[in-house]
């Protein structure tokens, strides 16, 4: 897992969007956040400047967090979540998978982590089935 610039976020990769707004979670993402199929994870609105959104699990998010909460979802079989509705992922899009705090992954969309990312010639769009 790389990171970007001294002193800034761990990057788990690309988490590329395919159709019906389906997005591939890196596997190391998965392990370190407990993400694992069948699960329920809250989606939180991401930051105006990074935009896209956070994936955590219930537990895990203070209630003081949650009102910025997008909606519910499960995780299915390989990583694989449904955006919610209103995070603005469509089918080719690419987020960026980081590490926020214990809390949540970042879902980045955009931004100067997302720009670096973009220049960093190692990391790798993972490959799942995207469900079209």
């Amino acid at each position: 897992m790389p990171r970007l610039a001294k002193g800034g976020k761990w990057v788990f990769g690309w988490a590329p969007v395919g159709g019906g707004g389906w997005v591939a979670i890196p596997p190391e993402a998965c392990r370190e956040y407990g993400l694992s199929a069948g699960q329920e994870v809250i989606f939180l609105k991401g930051s105006r400047a990074s935009g896209g959104f956070s994936v955590g699990l219930p537990g895990r998010i203070p209630a003081l967090l949650l009102k910025r909460a997008m909606g519910r979802g499960r995780v299915e079989r390989g990583g694989m979540i449904k955006a919610p509705p209103g995070a603005g992922a469509r089918p080719g899009d690419r987020l960026l998978a980081v590490r926020g705090s214990g809390l949540a992954l970042g879902m980045l969309a955009r931004g100067s982590i997302y720009e670096a990312a973009i220049r960093h010639h190692g990391l790798a769009a993972p490959r799942h089935d995207l469900r079209g």
